[in-house]
């Protein structure tokens, strides 16, 4: 019991340097609650967890390594994510100024209205097809965690994970709603937008040049 604490626990303490970091996911759940609202935000938040133990059950069950291994597959995951966040980076940028209700005690609606299964599948996609992600798990699972730890352990250790960064998510979700912020950014909404837009395209361009390892 004490290996597999010190296993979660390397592997926290990892991850967690990495969900901080910036990325499409950080960007999405940003615009996501600047443009769509709190609760639109914490939805998507729940989407990259999901994609997140995707990524922890393919790797576990070892198909992260033929991926890995594999020019090919590594190519149509990484295509699949150039074009998504290109796709949403041009929508960003055509959209127009957002209303945002800054009222205290109520959520940030916005004009934009959007159903609960698109805000989930846009954060599970923006996580699910980044495949700097493929890498990240299977490097961290080969080198902190035991060939004879249970498969069962190693998905607690990604529901630990995907907890962790569901709550870092929802966290900034909260943090970005607030009236003041609100307030503030709904005077500058059409330059988020064309900001957000401008960051989507960006990572797309950089994960176009990454090459498999």
């Amino acid at each position: 019991m004490s290996a597999y604490l010190i296993e979660l626990a390397s592997l926290m303490a990892i991850f967690s340097f990495a969900i901080v970091s910036p990325g499409a996911d950080l960007a999405m759940v940003m615009r996501q609650s600047l443009v769509h609202g709190r609760r639109a935000a914490i939805i998507t938040s729940f989407g990259v967890g999901a994609s997140l133990m995707f990524h922890v059950s393919y790797t576990v069950l070892g198909l992260g390594l033929i991926i890995s291994q594999s020019i090919y597959l590594f190519n149509i995951v990484k295509w699949c994510g150039v074009a998504y966040l290109i796709y949403i980076g041009v929508k960003a940028l055509r959209a127009g100024q957002t209303e945002i209700s800054v009222e205290p005690g109520e959520d940030a609606g916005t004009r934009r209205s959007q159903s609960a299964l698109k805000a989930f599948g846009l954060g599970f996609a923006a996580n699910a097809l980044n495949p700097k992600a493929v890498f990240f798990f299977l490097s961290i699972f080969s080198t902190v965690v035991s060939a004879h730890t249970p498969m069962l352990v190693k998905f607690g250790y990604g529901l630990a994970m995907a907890s962790a960064l569901i709550l870092w998510f929802v966290g900034v979700s909260l943090f970005m709603t607030t009236p003041r912020m609100r307030a503030a950014f709904t005077r500058a909404s059409k330059w988020i937008d064309r900001t957000s837009g401008l960051v989507f395209i960006a990572l797309g361009l950089k994960l176009a040049t990454e090459k498999a390892a």
